[in-house]
């Protein structure tokens, strides 16, 4: 299940794992969104479905699970990466901004994670890897309400991880760099923007939805087994510094 699959690195985190073998339960905030998606996914002989939800929405998260339950008859994976963005100086930010943020990332995760949670548990196992951010580790100018919404996000992680692990499931988080995606193709596009993005990765460069999607696949995989209760940075070392 990939919660936010209509556009940026949900849509990529879609194919990907359609590509690694997975049928994948896609959610968007319109069904023909979702459903046109979903299609596409089939077109390219991957197997998927195609379902609505709202993530600042309970009842809306509720009902979704309970369609793909009835559907595909489980849940091994949940991929939460629904979540917002915006830079508001902070002292800009109005409760509105505030709200809507936490609305997202935080209760939205959590919400999703605990529905999860309740299948995952039933069956005696499952993997969920929530989508963070490296602003959840460090400070970023003008992302006061993001990096608050993420970091919690974290800690909810942790939190999910060791209630649930010794009962089969893991919690785990990725946190991304800046990737390239339609959606921030706007500022990495900027010459000026892009090199005070560059200057803070060790790495020299910004990420890709695959370097994402490769996190994602290991930690929903056999392979992760073990880990528990991990944020993994994929950013190039930002936050090493």
């Amino acid at each position: 299940m990939v919660t936010g699959a209509s556009r940026g690195i949900g849509r990529g985190l879609v194919d990907a794992l359609a590509a690694a073998g997975a049928t994948v339960a896609l959610t968007a905030r319109s069904q023909d969104e979702a459903d046109a998606i979903a299609e596409e996914v089939i077109t390219e002989g991957g197997r998927a479905s195609g379902h609505v939800m709202d993530v600042s929405d309970v009842s809306s998260i509720s009902t979704a699970f309970d369609k793909i339950m009835q559907q595909h008859g489980r849940i091994d994976v949940l991929v939460a990466n629904a979540g917002l963005g915006a830079n508001h100086p902070a002292i800009d930010v109005t409760e509105a901004d505030w709200d809507d943020m936490m609305d997202v990332n935080a209760k939205g995760l959590f919400f999703t994670a605990q529905a999860a949670g309740k299948v995952m548990l039933a069956q005696g196992s499952g993997r969920i890897v929530a989508i963070s951010s490296q602003a959840s580790l460090v400070g970023i100018r003008d992302h006061a309400v993001y990096c608050a919404s993420k970091g919690a996000a974290n800690q909810l992680v942790r939190v999910l991880a060791l209630e649930w692990g010794s009962l089969g499931v893991t919690v785990n988080a990725v946190a991304p760099t800046f990737i390239y995606t339609p959606g921030t193709a706007e500022r990495l596009d900027d010459p000026e923007y892009r090199r005070g993005v560059i200057e803070r990765i060790p790495m020299g460069t910004v990420g890709t939805i695959a370097d994402v999607a490769g996190a994602v696949i290991y930690l929903a995989s056999d392979a992760a087994a073990l880990v528990n209760g991990v944020i993994l940075p994929v950013d190039g070392g930002w936050t090493a510094q």
